[in-house]
């Protein structure tokens, strides 16, 4: 089978210790433990807003989705950091909230451009909070993931929530983790936003099950 993993940072493997430990690695690397013939193939990009990603895949050959027995989908939190940058520079609050609703339209696009060319499960994923303890940053990306519910919800996609299995844990499943609040970025060398190997793992263990059916 082939799985294939669309997104952002996450999915390209930022914050693990090497491609091997990234989470669309460590899929394949389960499947084929269960005797599953499985290679993956990943479209992803640091930086990448849910735009990029419908861009991406628009301009990229069908193949990789339409040999696919599975598809992933995590993006959105560059949406919310570039609205959030926007905000800091002047631009009006609303501003987080147009992100939102644009990154509902571009992901709506994104399914049904994939459904044109494969009738394969899509997985969404949520977006898991790196600042639970950053009240604005809880609030908006509460709001992105309830979007991400409602496409779920009205394309008949599969969800993977991820939020739920970082909740609680963000410290150990975050790399460079400190104390949860927004103000870490300005004193850490990298952002605390990205999962580290452990992370990886968490995620990959609670996609596997879904990709295997």
């Amino acid at each position: 089978m082939l799985y294939t993993a669309l997104g952002d940072s996450i999915t390209a493997g930022v914050g693990a210790t090497s491609p091997a430990h990234a989470y669309p690695s460590l899929i394949v690397s389960m499947l084929q433990t269960r005797s599953i013939r499985a290679i993956g193939e990943v479209l992803a990009h640091p930086g990448w807003t849910s735009a990029s990603l419908e861009w991406a895949v628009l301009e990229n050959s069908p193949v990789y989705l339409q040999q696919a027995s599975a598809i992933s989908i995590w993006v959105g939190a560059d949406d919310l950091v570039d609205a959030g940058l926007a905000v800091l520079h002047g631009a009006p609050k609303q501003t987080i909230k147009r992100s939102i609703e644009r990154y509902g339209r571009d992901i709506v696009t994104l399914v049904l451009a994939i459904r044109k060319v494969s009738r394969r499960p899509i997985i969404l994923c949520t977006q898991y909070n790196p600042f639970p303890n950053t009240p604005i940053v809880t609030e908006a990306i509460g709001g992105l993931n309830t979007v991400t519910e409602g496409v779920a919800g009205r394309l008949k996609t599969q969800l993977a929530p991820t939020h739920v299995w970082f909740e609680g844990k963000q410290a150990e499943l975050i790399a460079g983790y400190r104390t949860g609040r927004i103000q870490d970025v300005l004193t850490s060398p990298r952002p605390p936003v990205h999962p580290n190997n452990q992370g990886h793992l968490a995620i990959a263990q609670g996609l596997t099950p879904m990709i295997r059916q």
